[in-house]
């Protein structure tokens, strides 16, 4: 979560309603992202300058294109400088492009300083792709698929078609409610365009995996690393999860469940010719990603284990037993892996003088009973908690201020049994960072480490600084199945400090 802003307000903070905090505990995605993990959040994005001579980019100029490009980059965490990895990145476009049916089209690359799997593109032919995506890609491959299946969308015009489409299905409810005084049939149409506006971005999404394999073929690269690493997002939105399995979209998701698109590409892969065609350049892109940033920015708070660290709002907490949490922009959110548990932390903005009781009530939108209402002290600094009960989920809250900071704490259990128990132990620990403590904290980082006789996976995940379950992440950064076994002189990735 970041340190300079204000996450949620006395009004209705972020995850104020008990509906949300059910959901998931999750942020809305900034767009449809094509090749996304779906948790990168939405924050209201700064202002930053473009350079005035912008790279060349391909598709219809748009005046708004270099301010969409601005909030995209300031909203992904700004743009991360790794020139090798940005190199490569170009390189491949530009070998795509040539091999795509519009070889004329230019078009520009920017990486983005975040840690979420995500890649999109603008219609005008700009390619976003973040740092997480380039640390679980295992080869040229696999990213060059990423960028082709970006590619197709640009060059199959889906952004624009999309739009129109509902454009026009916006136009004919707004009609049928309004000139024709019917909202009810208005209502029912646009409800109606929204399940076919969601088939058709799906297909566009089918439709973009077909190409970019294709392209990917004709490019010379492996026409399989598409479906690797759908799988490595597959799996990696499984351990996201906690429940071994990645969750599917509901009706109006605009993309297709990524076990579709594996089998789709699959299928597209073995028509072009059996695995072994094509080159992967493991070795190339393992080089350039050497280094590379992983996981949060220091400078929005660290997750290490059940531990929550920020440097810059110098606080720290820890999380009860088989709790795993996740450092997201507006949050820190936690749940346990059946999921019957569920914890959240944010920063509220709220003045100095008002009351933590008053606080806790406005940015809490059901019922809190009142004769729970406790005023204590919590490592010195003061805390209001409560207990709010709803028909399936029974909630401890504490609104607590640290300096003139003030930070919400929500622990929820499905049914009826009361966390207090587990609440108390998360609240106390809540704890002022010390300066030396907070400038010894370092980002994690991918690293290359070369496997020598005897070493297992189990031995190289020991070495991994990940919140949890750092074998199964070993083995999904490498593309590992369980069970493998690691081939003596070849360079494995392990999250280091």
């Amino acid at each position: 979560m970041t340190g300079d802003r204000h996450i949620g307000s006395v009004r209705r903070g972020a995850f104020a309603s008990r509906a949300r905090l059910l959901g998931g505990l999750a942020l809305a995605a900034l767009l449809s992202a094509c090749a996304g993990d779906q948790t990168g959040s939405v924050i209201t994005p700064a202002v930053i300058k473009v350079p005035e001579q912008a790279p060349k980019t391909t598709g219809r100029a748009r005046s708004g294109d270099e301010a969409d490009h601005a909030k995209l980059v300031a909203s992904f965490g700004g743009e991360y400088r790794a020139p090798a990895a940005h190199k490569l990145l170009t390189e491949v476009t530009e070998r795509l492009v040539k091999a795509s049916e519009r070889p004329d089209e230019a078009y520009a690359v920017t990486l983005l300083d975040s840690p979420v799997v995500n890649a999109f593109a603008l219609p005008s032919g700009r390619l976003y792709v973040t740092r997480g995506l380039l640390a679980l890609a295992t080869d040229t491959s696999e990213v060059a698929a990423v960028l082709a299946h970006e590619i197709a969308h640009v060059t199959l015009r889906h952004a624009t078609a999309r739009s129109e489409m509902a454009l026009r299905s916006q136009l004919v409810s707004r009609v049928v409610a309004d000139v024709l005084n019917d909202p009810v049939t208005g209502a029912q149409l646009e409800n109606q365009s929204k399940f076919t506006l969601a088939r058709f971005s799906r297909e566009q999404e089918f439709e973009a995996d077909t190409s970019g394999v294709r392209v990917l073929a004709q490019a010379g690269y492996d026409p399989f690393g598409a479906s690797r690493f759908l799988e490595a997002l597959n799996r990696t939105m499984a351990l996201k999860s906690g429940t071994g399995t990645a969750s599917e979209p509901d009706m109006l998701a605009t993309h297709p469940a990524t076990t579709e698109r594996i089998a789709l590409v699959t299928r597209a892969a073995r028509r072009i010719g059996a695995p072994g065609l094509g080159v992967d350049e493991r070795a190339r892109y393992l080089a350039a990603i050497d280094g590379l940033a992983y996981g949060d920015n220091p400078g929005e708070g660290l997750v290490r284990a059940r531990r929550f660290l920020h440097p810059g709002l110098r606080i720290a907490f820890e999380v009860p037993d088989a709790f795993a949490i996740e450092n997201t922009r507006n949050a820190v959110l936690g749940t346990t892996p059946e999921g019957s548990r569920r914890l959240l932390f944010d920063q509220v903005e709220a003045s100095a003088d008002r009351g933590l009781e008053d606080v806790l009530r406005a940015t809490w939108n059901d019922a809190i009973d009142a004769a729970s209402v406790e005023n204590r002290i919590v490592n010195g600094h003061p805390a209001v908690t409560a207990l709010s009960k709803g028909k399936d989920w029974t909630f401890r809250l504490a609104a607590l201020r640290v300096g003139e900071t003030t930070y919400r704490m929500i622990m929820a259990a499905k049914g009826t049994t009361d966390p207090d128990p587990a609440f108390r132990r998360w609240i106390e620990s809540l704890r002022p960072i010390e300066p030396d403590e907070a400038a010894s904290l370092k980002p994690a980082h991918i690293r290359l480490a070369t496997a020598a006789p005897g070493d297992t996976v189990e031995s190289f995940s020991r070495r991994m600084i990940v919140p949890d379950r750092a074998a199964e992440r070993f083995l999904v950064l490498n593309g590992l199945e369980r069970g493998a076994s690691l081939k003596p002189g070849q360079s494995y990735k392990v999250v280091v400090e």
